[in-house]
């Protein structure tokens, strides 16, 4: 019923023995979770501010309290990230600058950085200030690394969806220090690529305003019927992501950073899961056996949990990562309901297979987790044999609604709460940090002590009076540490004393004492001040800002993206001069290249490779060069490089949204045409074009959203018994497959060349009305996608828009037109602001 961690040794692990392990990086949105992580022993931690950050929802800091936050980290040893993790718009740009600039002059350690031109304007303000390239630049590659190098990044924070495997071919060492996710929510989506919330109700998620439409239920429709899923309905919810069975193997590739998702969580996760890694992290630099522990097991499934998962870091295993039972947290597994007493006694019976006790809270599982759920505390416990008799209190639990078969989940521990809460709050210091002491002295001579930390702060503290001959008690090594180490209740602790006195030598204790006082005094001040980075006062963001240039008189015209062979060929019947095509296979993009060279020499065929490029996957690439088509629509960082010197266009997936990275793109990756990101409304659109060149873009004006961009295959997880492509006996080329959502819409679900999946939309949008405003501006390539319409819809649609661009009809309606197209159907979509 719920996936656990295995409980058995694993490798050894004493090749690890006083090697330096990885920062561990814990999340906090508050000031609760910013004590738990530090007292529970987080390296960093990562936060976001009021604004420009992916967790709007959590309480996130402000810019007013980073001096205060930062002194504090920094107090105690700990990294303090801000996340900016978000697209920035057009009108944000004097806004961001401002923000940069402030939390520059706090001394964070590091912004988490998504937009391109962002770090292209960190780097232009400061030469030296942290830049740590967020998960949402989609980086799953040498070749992405070497981009965020060259962008002016620090750091990388890996894709979720990379192995083992894959991160030991990513790391080289002349690339970037890596990060990677250790622990927490896993989205199914590739971050940065996923657009439901978007497409769904104008929430981006690259905004921070995801609606988590993948913890939804949704219906398999398999040929046009219903598939029998056997009660498993989130199809789309990941179980969550526990690195811990295999933290040994993580340290070993290398990877600089190990990080906990949970900036929406509470103070008592943030304690409880830094706690585990914290300790196993330092079992690991100690040279004991990586052992998993049955605490460390239940201390996390407590702490939140959808059922456990190792995620993609062992590869890929589709049977495992989604278990489709239910998408909210669950907690311990209990057991299964044996018996139900309610005549008054309000008791169940069952086989326990976890700890329980009165007062924990507990949660009857039906099979129905869309439906009210019965659960409350535990009044009472008591074991018969093999069966444990629960009891409930009279008003807790209406058992009615439970029945023999119901699976029990321990949902809250009271006392483990209790424990997790006294780590973080009160006055006591519980995580302290080590410090050397270096004693130098002769007789005559005031002794003379040095401080240092990890961080390199050393402090000097001489005593007022001269060492004196020792007559009975001198100060030995034992005796200083005895001394100098009563740190009590400080954040320092002592690790190592050297001593250098020379000869037999006594000083008053009272004097060691001040020396003591002294030292850690100086230390706390030097330790809080912030990081003098650089900060540069005479640049501001419009230096990056495109040149003027005047909209050159090109013809407006129609782009057109097929996706099947039948398309393409009603469309080369038709007058469009440029033609994208993006089939599964992309070894059928010979044909298509031959079919539109013989049908239309005059039309130009421009194929796309897949939106996603792992280490092994090159193979792909060269079968789409292989086509010899006249250009290539790329999707990711990684074809940028493998395309150099062809013509290429960008597509909506490398988010471009504001100028500063549209001029990047455009004056340093010579590419013909820029796809504007479909985060933009129509007005976000409107002032990208009245602040970069017309001639740069490309608009995608009808389409059918690419919402979800999944590893995860549906195909192969409720289709198949196998894994993964090696043994799923490829169900995706047998079948037609949606998702039907709880609103009765059916979402196309596709596979591409790499076995991942994206989910469209079910209708297409159409940003029709708000053509004339960007052909005013100088607009004058508009792209229309078709996904699976018939080849008469798809001549019929482009017509319709052709007779707009002559203006022979107006946005309105059109929009009104293919609203009533039945077979269409479309809506507003994004660009309606």
């Amino acid at each position: 019923m719920t996936s656990s961690l295995p409980l058995s040794p694993l490798l050894d692990a004493s090749s690890l023995a006083g090697s330096r392990m990885p920062e561990l990086l814990a999340p906090a949105g508050n000031w609760d979770c910013a004590r738990a992580a530090v007292e529970n022993g987080a390296d960093a931690i990562y936060f976001g501010l009021e604004k420009f950050n992916a967790r709007m929802r959590a309480d996130n800091f402000t810019v007013a309290d980073l001096p205060e936050l930062m002194a504090f980290l920094h107090g105690r040893g700990v990294k303090g990230y801000v996340t900016l993790n978000t697209l920035i718009f057009p009108s944000e740009l004097a806004a961001v600058e401002a923000y940069l600039r402030s939390l520059i002059s706090a001394g964070v350690d590091a912004a988490i950085v998504q937009d391109v031109g962002l770090c292209r304007l960190i780097r232009h303000l400061s030469p030296d200030f942290p830049i740590h390239g967020s998960t949402q630049m989609t980086i799953t590659s040498r070749a992405g690394v070497a981009f965020a190098q060259g962008l002016g990044c620090n750091l990388v924070v890996l894709a979720r969806e990379c192995s083992l495997k894959d991160i030991r071919k990513i790391q080289v060492p002349e690339g970037l220090p890596l990060e990677v996710f250790v622990h927490g929510a896993l989205c199914v989506a590739y971050s940065g690529q996923c657009l439901t919330s978007e497409s769904l109700g104008g929430r981006s998620a690259n905004r921070g305003e995801c609606a988590q439409a993948c913890r939804m239920p949704y219906d398999l429709i398999v040929d046009g019927q219903p598939w029998d899923l056997g009660g498993r309905q989130y199809l789309l919810s990941p179980q969550d992501l526990a690195g811990l069975a295999v933290l040994p193997e993580l340290v070993a590739t290398g990877v600089v950073s190990l990080k906990i998702e949970g900036r929406l969580k509470t103070p008592e996760y943030v304690a409880s899961v830094t706690q585990v890694y914290r300790q196993a992290l330092d079992r690991l630099q100690a040279g004991q056996q990586h052992q998993l522990k049955a605490s460390d097991q239940y201390q996390l499934e407590m702490a939140f949990s959808r059922g456990l998962t190792t995620g993609w870091l062992e590869g890929i295993n589709n049977q495992a990562l989604v278990h489709a039972r239910f998408g909210k947290k669950r907690g311990v597994y209990l057991g299964q309901v044996s018996q139900i007493r309610d005549s008054r006694d309000k008791q169940v019976v069952l086989q326990l297979q976890a700890p329980l006790k009165a007062g924990d809270g507990v949660v009857f599982d039906s099979g129905h987790p869309q439906e009210k759920e019965e659960g409350g505390r535990v009044y009472a416990i008591e074991q018969q044999g093999q069966q444990t008799i629960v009891t409930f209190g009279r008003r807790d639990v209406d058992l009615r609604r439970v029945k023999k078969g119901d699976h029990l989940w321990k949902t809250n521990d009271p006392e483990l709460d209790k424990q997790l809460r006294q780590t973080y709050t009160g006055e006591n210091i519980r995580h302290q940090q080590p410090l050397t002491f270096e004693v130098y002295g002769a007789v005559g001579e005031p002794l003379r002590v040095l401080a240092r930390d990890l961080q390199g702060h050393v402090v000097q503290a001489i005593s007022e009076s001269p060492l004196e001959p020792a007559q009975n008690q001198p100060l030995t090594t034992e005796k200083l540490q005895q001394q100098l180490g009563r740190l009590g209740n400080t954040p320092f602790r002592l690790a190592q004393l050297q001593n250098h006195l020379e000869g037999m030598v006594m000083l008053p204790v009272r004097e060691l004492n001040q020396l003591r006082r002294h030292l850690v005094s100086q230390l706390e001040q030097q330790r809080r001040r912030p990081h003098p980075w650089q900060l540069r006062s005479d640049v501001t963001y419009r230096d990056l800002l495109p040149p003027p240039s005047p909209a050159p008189a090109v013809q407006p015209q129609l782009i057109v993206l097929v996706r099947h062979l039948e398309q393409l060929r009603a469309v080369l019947e038709i007058d469009i001069g440029t033609i994208y095509c993006e089939l599964e296979d992309p070894r059928a993009y010979r044909a298509a290249v031959a079919l539109a060279r013989e049908s239309n020499p005059q039309a130009t065929l421009w194929v796309a490779p897949p939106r996603i490029s792992k280490p092994s996957e090159n193979y792909i690439l060269q079968q789409v060069r292989a086509s010899n088509a006249d250009g290539y629509l790329l999707r990711n960082v990684d074809q940028l490089q493998f395309f150099a010197g062809e013509r290429c266009i960008a597509d909506f997936s490398f988010n471009i949204a504001n100028p500063i990275t549209a001029n990047y793109f455009q004056q340093n990756l010579a590419l013909e045409r820029l796809t504007a990101s479909y985060d933009l409304n129509s007005q976000q659109l409107l002032a990208l074009f009245q602040q970069s060149p017309p001639a740069w873009w490309e608009v995608t004006i009808h389409q059918h959203m690419p919402m979800f961009h999944m590893e995860h295959c549906v195909f192969c997880a409720f289709l198949s018994e196998g894994t993964d492509f090696t043994n799923c006996g490829r169900p995706c080329e047998k079948h037609e497959v949606k998702l039907r959502d709880r609103a009765g819409a059916e979402h196309i679900l596709q596979a591409d060349a790499g076995c991942r999946n994206t989910v469209f939309n079910a209708t297409a949008q159409t940003g029709a009305e708000f053509m004339q405003r960007l052909q005013a501006l100088g607009a004058s390539y508009f792209r229309l996608e078709f996904l699976q319409e018939s080849p008469e819809t798809v001549v019929q649609t482009i017509a319709d828009y052709q007779a707009l661009l002559a203006g022979q009809i107006s946005g309105t309606q059109l929009w009104r037109k293919l609203k009533l197209h039945s077979q269409l159907g479309v809506t507003r979509g994004s660009l309606d602001a």
